[in-house]
């Protein structure tokens, strides 16, 4: 019988380096946030066409002057995303565990590159808002199956800062957003800044197919299955050639067909029982609890935070202001909590001991800020408290990674951020207005 060398089915691919996989992913992460940033800014987004009691109206600018959505409609743009972002993460998920998870990132990243075109050639508010949701879509399989690639080949004593360099991204990615999206959307046109989002990630989506893909710790390699399956299957064949007849034949089809019509069922049936291991893993629980929670706090700072500085410190700036203080701590807080994690020796328990105390002081020094009057001690206590609530974006995704065994980190990572989209930031926002309005 023929066989297959152990070595052609583990070796990494010629292309391959650590560090030239980090900064890929960096890229690409860069790039999904840069994409946040550039709809929500204002040269992009635009505003829309306003009267005056005069009768003059001045026309409006950007996606809402051009499709003439009111706030409502314009805010189902980021819903749109979140949908689409939310249903297809635990799918990706999924998928892994029965094709290449770096097959799976070429094809999400593939269809965000023609979703993000899609959306630069709309011609209403009901062709972006698909088109975005399909960007959150083909996102989602990205930010499931990344992080446990850069776990898998991180060196084992630096994990925890790889991860902050990944996730550092995000704040980055989207001040950077803002900033093209309002000098392209300003001096070009919307649709010139989506265009130029587009071309920058095809790179990355051809780089998905076209080379030799890496393997993913804890789950088979699909090609050398189907090699394996092949050389048996043709064996068999020639060694008992002469005994089969046309029943045999026939009940091999029956077989065929019916697996085809029953995958979707047994792909169903892994993904919950895999769901059901992950909720019953208490540390797993948790940890996500924890986030979740962070994210509502976070989610509520983010959005009344400059409202808030512009009350009560009459800040002319407050906007410039927190996302000037946001970019710098997420930047620093990031990459400090996950360079301290490593020094304290990279554990789960050295996680939970980071994460509590980052965690509470950051709540405290967060709080303490909105209680001064003075507004050099206001920004004092609030870079600090910054500095240490963005401290935990490492180490809680660690734990993510490191509580559950290797085959489950995608789905880990994908429920993970559906959890706290869904339970935290999303909700938290409408939910302090709605407090803000009860008469105590």
């Amino acid at each position: 019988m023929m066989t297959i060398p152990i070595k052609s089915l583990t070796s990494n691919p010629s292309w391959f380096t650590p560090k030239r996989l980090l900064m890929i992913f960096c890229g690409i992460n860069m790039l999904n946030y840069v994409d946040r940033g550039t709809i929500a800014s204002n040269g992009v987004n635009g505003s829309s066409r306003t009267c005056s009691e005069s009768g003059i109206c001045t026309p409006g600018t950007g996606i809402q002057g051009d499709f003439n959505l009111n706030n409502f409609q314009d805010g189902i743009l980021s819903s749109a995303f979140m949908v689409g972002l939310l249903v297809s993460s635990p799918i990706f998920a999924s998928l892994a565990k029965s094709h290449n998870p770096f097959r799976l990132i070429g094809v999400g990243l593939s269809i965000w590159t023609f979703a993000v075109a899609g959306c630069a050639i709309s011609f209403d508010f009901w062709s972006i808002t698909f088109c975005r949701m399909l960007v959150g879509f083909g996102e989602a399989s990205f930010i499931s199956l990344a992080a446990p690639f850069i776990d898998d080949n991180a060196p084992a004593a630096q994990k925890t800062a790889w991860l902050a360099m990944f996730y550092m991204c995000i704040p980055t990615g989207i001040a950077l957003g803002y900033v093209y999206g309002g000098v392209v959307g300003c001096y070009l046109n919307w649709r010139y800044a989506l265009w130029g989002e587009a071309f920058l990630m095809l790179p990355f989506a051809v780089l998905g197919f076209v080379v030799k893909p890496l393997k993913l710790r804890g789950f088979a390699s699909a090609d050398s299955n189907k090699g394996l399956t092949s050389t048996e299957e043709s064996n068999s064949v020639s060694e008992g050639a002469s005994h089969i007849d046309d029943h045999v034949f026939i009940a091999s089809n029956e077989t065929t067909k019916l697996s085809a019509t029953s995958k979707l069922a047994n792909q169903c049936s892994t993904f919950s029982k895999d769901l059901k291991v992950l909720l019953l893993d208490k540390v797993y629980l948790v940890n996500v609890l924890g986030y979740i929670s962070y994210n509502f706090v976070i989610g509520a700072y983010s959005y009344w935070g400059p409202k808030a500085g512009y009350n009560i410190y009459h800040m002319s700036n407050a906007d410039l202001f927190f996302g000037g203080i946001t970019i710098i701590c997420g930047v620093l807080g990031t990459l400090a909590g996950g360079l301290i994690l490593d020094n304290m020796t990279a554990t789960i328990s050295n996680a939970f001991k980071l994460l509590s105390g980052a965690t509470f002081l950051g709540a405290i020094f967060c709080f303490s800020a909105f209680l001064f009057r003075s507004l050099y001690g206001f920004i004092a206590l609030f870079t600090v408290g910054e500095l240490l609530v963005f401290a935990t974006q490492a180490p809680v995704n660690y734990v993510c990674l490191h509580c559950v065994r290797p085959s489950l980190r995608p789905l880990s990572m994908a429920i993970s951020t559906v959890s706290i989209h869904i339970f935290g930031d999303v909700p938290s926002s409408p939910l302090v207005g709605v407090l803000q309005e009860v008469k105590w």
